[in-house]
């Protein structure tokens, strides 16, 4: 298995339902691509204020390296991206194997 985490720092101006939007598109990323085994979106709420301004997280799951590559070209990873783009001001990507 690989674990896929985003930590995200929204635009000041990206607006509410945009990032709603945004999380749904995530949360239906395992119904439509094989290999994806689950997703969790998550805000900050850490009383350490150590997030250097990244506020949302996501928490991918591929059940195998076949589920990753299988998920970067998908049409669905693609539509996800057109909607992101505009909203994000930074992201750290990070990926490890179980």
């Amino acid at each position: 298995m690989i674990r896929h985490i985003l930590l995200i720092k929204f635009k000041q101006d990206a607006e509410p339902a945009g990032i709603e939007k945004l999380k749904g598109l995530f949360e239906a990323i395992p119904d439509k691509i094989e290999g994806v085994v689950s997703v969790e979106w998550g805000v900050n709420d850490s009383p350490e204020h150590k997030n250097q301004g990244f506020t949302h997280s996501v928490f991918m799951t591929f059940s195998d390296e076949a589920g990753r590559q299988q998920y970067f070209p998908h049409p669905a990873h693609d539509a996800l991206k057109v909607v992101f783009r505009p909203l994000l001001e930074d992201i750290l990507v990070f990926d490890y194997q179980v």
